[in-house]
């Protein structure tokens, strides 16, 4: 999963939630355990209290030796399992195996309704116990009945049951996480498939957003497929406006020509040159009204190997006497995202001027580069003509500008090129070729790949 990924988001928070979840159960499940170990310890002294009062009613002597429990841990110096039958002066009557050589401490505070206390302690040698005692009246004498458990098995045993516990939690947990990234992919599969299909209409394999989608994904599928509706036809109206704009001044424009034309004072020459710049501006807005109009327009491909090799066949019957070497590239090639008609106008201007420049020799290369957004394709010209300087190659780009009147044109190739490079967010270098003339790298956006030309090595045409 990507970092900052809503399925990411998702795993980590449920991840987050389930260790706090877990961890506060394997807390609560331990706590509730001991308390259950240590109830169940509180009722078995008071058993053992019990059947020490019974037998000493039984025998109404304490010192008699039938005054015993069976448990053996009563036997097992040391282990915190004591009992003792002592006087209401202090005066210790009986007492287990165990608690040869150990005083138990007399309990304080009230015995309350039941006649009984309990307390938890720590013996001589460290052990925590808890202590429950019991006064017991025979005949005119009271005696106190004191029986002890070890709690340090108690916490022991909590202990193991901790490490057990948060072990198995430990695995549920993973398998809850394994679940919850399972579950976000699966939910998240619409948007996947949403995704594509906005990507099949990017890259011209889809008019629109087809599928079905959640309930929560499908108005989204509908508000991308009406801004695609909306966008082609403020395009069309857009392109329609500036035709009728264009259309509408040809006519004024034509007739101040023809006026002017006949007269030949001062004002009809000014008149005459201004209609020429005004008939020119309409046929440059007009250009790049058509040029954004087709290229706002999302979904086309083209395949620029098939497109340079029927161009490089038109550009010899042109240029007879100028051999293009072009060298095809491999089936990998990714496809120009964008207009065949643009990606011809673009090539052909520039295949053109190596042409026209060049003293015979021209070589073509199409590439695939790797650039901050993704790949690119890359389109390399480059002739054996005079080239140009670094500042001539700056100049150049400018609208209009030619540095050599003698060639027949109009300047405005390189300047079609621009527009056209700078709608589909390319970019344009000319650079020193090793062919000793002018080196053009075209870069432009890529498509995925389809109906790929086979094939490689150097068509000479």
């Amino acid at each position: 999963m990507k970092k900052g990924s809503i399925a990411a988001s998702l795993f980590w928070l449920s991840a987050g939630w389930l260790v706090v979840a877990l961890v506060a159960t394997g807390f609560l499940l331990t706590e509730l355990y001991s308390r259950a170990l240590d109830t169940s310890l509180t009722e078995t002294l008071e058993f053992h209290v019990e059947s020490l009062t019974g037998s000493l009613l039984e025998t109404g002597d304490p010192r008699a030796a039938s005054i015993t429990l069976n448990d053996p841990r009563f036997d097992r110096p040391r282990s915190g399992w004591y009992w003792a039958i002592r006087g209401g002066n202090g005066e210790l009557y009986n007492l287990s195996t165990s608690l040869v050589g150990i005083d138990l401490p007399i309990l304080q505070g009230d015995a309350g309704q039941s006649g009984v206390r309990t307390q938890v302690l720590n013996d001589v040698f460290g052990t925590q116990i808890r202590l429950v005692e019991r006064t017991v009246t025979v005949g005119d004498n009271s005696y106190e009945i004191v029986v002890s458990g070890s709690l340090t098995e108690i916490l022991q045993l909590v202990g193991d049951f901790r490490g057990q516990a948060f072990i198995v939690l430990g695995a549920v947990g993973a398998m809850l996480a394994i679940m919850s990234a399972i579950v976000a992919r699966f939910a998240l599969r619409p948007v996947g498939r949403l995704r594509a299909a906005i990507e099949s209409v990017r890259e011209g394999d889809s008019e629109s957003v087809d599928g079905t989608y959640p309930t929560e994904i499908a108005p989204l599928a509908d508000e991308v497929n009406e801004l695609l509706r909306s966008n082609a036809q403020i395009i069309e109206r857009a392109r329609n406006q500036v035709g009728n704009l264009a259309h509408g001044l040809k006519t004024p424009i034509a007739v101040l020509r023809n006026e002017a034309s006949n007269d030949k004072a001062g004002l009809a020459e000014i008149v005459l040159s201004e209609s020429d710049k005004m008939s020119n501006m309409v046929a440059t807005y007009l250009e790049r009204a058509r040029l954004a109009a087709r290229t706002s327009i999302v979904g086309k491909k083209s395949d620029a190997t098939m497109i340079m090799l029927r161009l490089t066949r038109v550009m010899r019957k042109i240029h007879p006497d100028c051999t293009i070497a072009f060298q095809r590239p491999d089936a990998s090639l990714p496809w120009f995202r964008g207009d065949e008609a643009d990606l011809e106008e673009m090539a052909g201007n520039l295949l053109e001027n190596a042409c026209k420049w060049s003293k015979g020799q021209v070589g073509v290369r199409l590439l695939s580069e790797r650039g901050d957004n993704g790949a690119l394709l890359l389109l390399r010209i480059d002739d054996n003509g005079p080239g140009l300087s670094e500042a001539d190659a700056q100049k150049v780009l400018r609208r209009g500008v030619r540095l050599d009147e003698k060639t027949p044109g109009s300047g405005l190739g390189l300047d079609i090129v621009k527009e056209l490079v700078d709608v589909y967010g390319g970019s344009l270098e000319l650079k020193r070729s090793a062919l000793g003339g002018l080196l053009v790298e075209l870069r432009l956006p890529t498509a995925r790949l389809g109906g790929m030309t086979k094939g490689s090595g150097i068509d000479s045409i």
